[in-house]
């Protein structure tokens, strides 16, 4: 269900940074800056700089949502800003919350690695491989999902527990596993 007609969504696996603090703390990043996802576009550096200024300035946040269910809120991001890599959140999936509870399981079991943006397009450019460099997004919301749609980021977890399991052996199985893949 799309928010409007508008909406356009971007999907990217958590990256090695993706942390689980305490069994509900996540971070990670939700766009990665000129790598080129499975639809053929590119997020720009700064794309979404205005977007985010305009909701600190009407003091609102990028929803927390469990597959792009805007019916499902699972948790807040506190923390959602551009560097130079892409797009950072950090955020707290929340306990009280039944889906926050399960989104926290699956990570830790490994079964959820991906992050999505809910965009709408303001302003982009085709360039000369026709890949379409998206240069100004209004960021709507970012999802934990199954299927990511941007494929250069790859997942971790850690932390102290998550439902009384160790994390930190599962992060480093994780990480082995992604260096083993991109050695093909």
């Amino acid at each position: 269900m799309d928010f409007d007609t508008g909406l356009e969504r971007k999907f990217a696996r958590f990256d090695a940074d993706l942390t689980v603090k305490d069994g509900v703390g996540i971070e990670g990043y939700a766009s990665y800056f000129g790598d080129t996802d499975q639809g053929g576009d590119v997020v720009v550096a700064g794309a979404y700089a205005r977007s985010l200024a305009r909701l600190s300035a009407e003091s609102r946040q990028v929803k927390m949502l469990w597959q792009h269910d805007p019916a499902q809120p699972i948790g807040v991001w506190d923390e959602v800003r551009e560097d130079k890599r892409g797009l950072y959140v950090k955020g707290r999936l929340l306990e009280a919350v039944g889906r926050g509870r399960e989104a926290a399981a699956l990570i830790g079991a490994g079964a959820i690695d991906g992050l999505s943006i809910g965009y709408r397009t303001v302003r982009a450019t085709k360039n000369d491989k026709g890949q379409r460099l998206l240069q100004e997004l209004e960021l709507w919301e970012v999802s934990l999902v199954t299927f990511p749609m941007l494929p250069s980021a790859r997942v971790a977890a850690k932390g102290d527990s998550l439902d009384g399991g160790d994390l930190r052996e599962l992060a480093a199985t994780f990480s082995a596993a992604g260096r083993e893949l991109a050695r093909g």
